[in-house]
């Protein structure tokens, strides 16, 4: 039998499309706010949103009589007829948002346009209560409480609340980068995450995304007809191993486009590896009626009317921004002989150690300038002379060791032995990789891994984002090695590191180790296999690095006394085999 849905039970399926978690929520409220004109935004979370979500704004408020009607589905002030919709200028158009949010939580809404008294109605199971006065205060004030309370099914699917704070602070930190002449003050828990008052662009993200940031800026401004493009590309440093730092604003709306994403990264093709993301900004004025962002109630994806003309525009200019990168880019000269001799003096473990050993120039030197690059050369030498291999260290008490006769390293990429029916062939990076994902789920569930302590402490700063990932896996971090104190709102001092790790690297190490975690957690059951997987990713032996015999000795040996030595935490193969058979057929003997 066919039945019409009640309206409480099409408010909640239209819930499930808009109100996915917490931050979903807090985008709808801040477009709201955006929409009313506030230049003065609120946001206060509790339990990361489990318990309590709070928005507050100075915009033009409603009145008593238009209060009732904001509350109900498809009632909207922005949009009127079909027509309405190829012209779009607001964040907000579809009128459900309000009334889907409050289908799933306990609901409630103040407001006053200024000039006359404020009301305030509350919502619970989809029934409304009658209006009740409210303070004479311009702007509007949406409260909920318990999200998902009435619809356990959805409820179970929430994140921890450090978690669901992550999400929300990316949220909150990309309208304000997207607005950045309007003040936001983001609270969770009586704490403030940031506040933020109005001020320029190059310093909003300054304040969201790092302090150094503005530094590595470049600016994009291009008018092509009825198009007009700004905002800023980042340079070389700001480059990451995992996307999130890409945003793209068209008319002021957030969007993702993986095309035009491909047309920036595009423009940086020759300057970047696969696998790594240019950082960039960029805000798109294009007409409303050559844009649909009717496509979805998220309102994050849009089709354009001639999207390649967009993409080439966008890639020219991002082009012309960065086109004095490639003037700056030195060229590398090789290390003198006197170099590679002291070189075979010593081990290094790590490839990152070296990078400082050779001469750097975009032009020619004096002969005065020759002799401090080649004292400066022998001072990091000895510095780097002094990290021996770290795989020694490692107690082999396994008696699962691989019988193999000579062995070799091929391209510093992997180790080739004889054995008795064939050939067997590692990758060394992801067999350390095996190695030290195990050492640190071991560390995790016992003793900590051994610490080397900083001669000179260092400090980083982070975004609030990345702060809170953080704060996400730091007990993690100590059992692994690491020891960190907390120096500022988004800053740590870095007292001590992993024995397995060199020093010099620790700040591109924990920042790649979160960029790491952030990418993957989603691949795995907990954050310790998250954070081990990253620990071990970015500790291990790199491709390129030169092992010796002994060490490649001890790193089979090691491998083979881990549960899983065939293949990596990701899910790779480490060891190939190849048969006698197989190789006397490659070579037509039988």
């Amino acid at each position: 039998m066919i039945r019409e849905l009640s309206q409480e039970l099409r408010n909640k399926i239209s819930a499930g499309e808009i109100v996915e978690r917490p931050a979903s929520v807090v985008k709808e409220l801040l477009e709201n706010s955006l929409d009313a004109g506030a230049t003065e935004i609120v946001v206060l979370i509790e339990k990361g949103g489990h318990r309590t979500i709070k928005v507050r704004d100075n915009g033009i408020g409603m009145t008593p009589e238009e209060l009732p009607l904001s509350i109900l589905p498809y009632h909207t002030s922005k949009i009127i007829s079909a027509d309405d919709l190829s012209s779009i200028d607001t964040l907000g158009f579809r009128g459900e948002a309000l009334a889907s949010i409050a289908s799933v939580s306990q609901f409630s809404i103040s407001s006053s346009n200024g000039s006359n008294e404020g009301s305030t109605i509350f919502i619970e199971d989809g029934v409304p209560s009658p209006s009740h006065p409210a303070p004479k205060i311009k702007g509007t004030e949406v409260t909920i409480n318990n999200l998902f309370y009435n619809t356990p099914a959805r409820k179970k699917f929430l994140k921890t609340p450090r978690t669901e704070l992550r999400k929300i602070v990316d949220i909150v930190r990309r309208y304000g980068l997207g607005f950045p002449e309007v003040s936001f003050k983001l609270i969770s828990d009586n704490r403030s995450i940031f506040v933020l008052h109005p001020e320029d662009l190059e310093n909003r993200i300054d304040k969201l995304l790092d302090p150094t940031y503005s530094k590595n800026l470049l600016p994009l401004t291009l008018v092509k007809g009825d198009y007009v493009f700004s905002g800023f590309v980042g340079n070389l440093n700001l480059v990451r191993k995992r996307p999130g730092e890409q945003y793209l604003f068209l008319n002021r709306r957030f969007i993702k486009d993986r095309l035009l994403n491909s047309s920036v990264y595009n423009a940086y093709e020759s300057l970047v590896k696969r696998g790594e993301y240019p950082f960039f900004l960029i805000n798109l004025v294009i007409p409303p009626e050559q844009v649909d962002v009717n496509v979805h109630p998220m309102k994050t994806e849009v089709r354009f009317k001639d999207e390649w003309r967009i993409f080439n525009v966008l890639k020219s200019g991002v082009s012309d921004s960065i086109g004095g990168l490639i003037k700056t880019i030195p060229d590398f000269t090789p290390s003198v002989n006197q170099i590679s001799t002291e070189l075979k003096q010593g081990r290094l473990f790590s490839s990152n150690s070296l990078s400082s050993v050779g001469s750097f120039s975009s032009e020619k030197t004096n002969n005065s300038n020759v002799f401090l690059n080649e004292n400066k050369k022998i001072n990091n030498l000895e510095r780097a002379k002094n990290y021996v291999s770290k795989l020694a260290e490692f107690p082999n008490d396994s008696d699962q060791t691989l019988e193999m006769g000579e062995i070799w390293q091929i391209h510093k990429r992997y180790i080739v032995s004889q054995i008795k029916s064939g050939l067997v062939i590692i990758d060394q990076h992801v067999a350390h990789e095996r190695v030290l994902y195990e050492d640190a789920l071991n560390a995790f569930e016992s003793t900590a891994m051994a610490s080397q302590t900083l001669l000179f402490p260092e400090v980083i700063e982070f975004s609030p984002n990345d702060f809170e990932a953080l704060l996400d896996i730091l007990p993690y971090l100590e059992k692994i090695g690491f020891r960190l104190e907390k120096k500022g709102d988004y800053s740590i001092r870095i007292i001590a590191i992993p024995s397995a790790i060199n020093w010099g690297n620790e700040r591109k190490v924990i920042r790649e180790i979160i960029d790491h975690y952030i990418e993957n957690q989603k691949q795995y059951s907990s954050h310790q296999e998250a954070l081990a997987a990253s620990f071990a990713c970015k500790g291990a032996v790199k491709s390129g690095d030169d092992l010796t015999n002994e060490e490649m000795q001890e790193l089979v040996n090691l491998l083979f006394s881990t549960e899983h030595p065939y293949y990596c935490p990701h899910g790779r193969p480490i060891i190939i085999k190849l048969s006698l058979e197989e190789l006397d057929k490659r070579f037509e003997r039988i």
